[in-house]
């Protein structure tokens, strides 16, 4: 196995993302950034002279690691300010990229961007979930389509899922595990990282997931994403999964403390929700007790699901 040792020498400054509450500042080891790259490379078979395309924020720690992937493998760097269309003027031929989202969302609308988008060697997809709709359409792709799982202090992903089929493999649900990462669960069945070459702590986080027989896992959700409502404990993101189905990216679902039941489930929409259509499609203990109507749903720099600025805008 490769050998993911770190050399000790700058540090930088990163910003997390504040999908959760406050963006805050980490001091990083700029010889974990190299280790982190050297095994993503690696992963993705990357090598000198591949064409690697930058479209993310470099004060995140996403863009900020092309630009150390690019030096540690003398990729070739194309850089794009971010945006929602990053293909729209690139005409070279592209070996590896990463994308949020909303951004692959968007590019799928253009039939040129769509094209060029089939055509990237490797694209990763980090920086939040991907909606089912969209996963689905994407595992018709001919090329190397990576959901990624990780975080500012992880310094970007630590496991990787397949979302396109190959000729070799397919498409998985589970996230892999990348070389050098330990993965274990805690006594509230969160997530474990022990990944000393990229950070020298044991990380707790607040993601629940499930292990299968292989050590791959799936994430069912942030504990603090977690409504409490009558005794009854819901799952944020398990709820959006399905409404999404139905109602599309137009529904974001958050909650409010009350009196009678602890909390209470509050949808956030951008569009009209049919009540019939509602109560075929969820639980009743899903139902919202109060629907908020906004021009457009709280998200982060980095595409994320603002989940504080939802409960701020349900307290309104």
């Amino acid at each position: 196995m490769q050998n993911y040792g770190v050399a000790k020498l700058k540090t930088e400054i990163l910003h997390t993302s504040g999908s959760t509450g406050q963006p805050k500042e980490i001091t990083v080891e700029y010889g974990r950034m190299l280790a982190s790259a050297r095994m993503t490379c690696d992963f993705l078979d990357l090598k000198e002279g591949d064409t690697a395309l930058l479209c993310l924020s470099t004060q995140y720690i996403a863009g900020r690691m092309m630009e150390i992937r690019a030096q540690e493998r003398k990729l070739n760097l194309i850089r794009r300010e971010p945006s929602a269309h990053p293909l729209k003027d690139v005409d070279e031929t592209i070996d590896f990229a990463a994308m949020v989202p909303l951004q692959v969302y968007e590019t799928l609308q253009v039939v040129q961007e769509r094209e060029r988008l089939s055509r990237i060697r490797h694209l990763i997809i980090g920086g939040g979930a991907i909606d089912q709709e969209l996963e689905d359409e994407l595992s018709t792709f001919p090329n190397n389509i990576w959901s990624t799982y990780g975080m500012t202090e992880t310094l970007s992903h630590v496991a990787m899922r397949r979302i396109s089929p190959t000729s070799t493999a397919g498409r998985d649900i589970y996230y892999r595990p990348l070389p050098g990462v330990n993965l274990s669960l805690d006594e509230r069945e969160c997530l474990v990282i022990n990944a000393p070459h990229l950070n020298p702590d044991v990380l707790h986080t607040n993601d629940v997931v499930e292990f299968n027989d292989d050590g791959g896992f799936i994430v069912k959700g942030r504990i603090d994403n977690v409504i409490c409502s009558g005794g009854i404990k819901i799952q944020i993101e398990e709820i959006e999964t399905v409404l999404h189905k139905y109602f599309g990216n137009t529904i974001m679902v958050t909650s409010k403390p009350n009196r009678k039941f602890g909390e209470i489930v509050v949808y956030l929409t951008t569009g009209q929700i049919d009540e019939h259509a509602l109560r075929l499609a969820v639980p009743p203990y899903w139902l919202p007790k109060q629907i908020k109507q906004v021009s457009r749903l709280p998200i982060t720099e980095t595409g994320k699901p603002d989940r504080a600025k939802a409960k701020e805008i349900a307290l309104q």
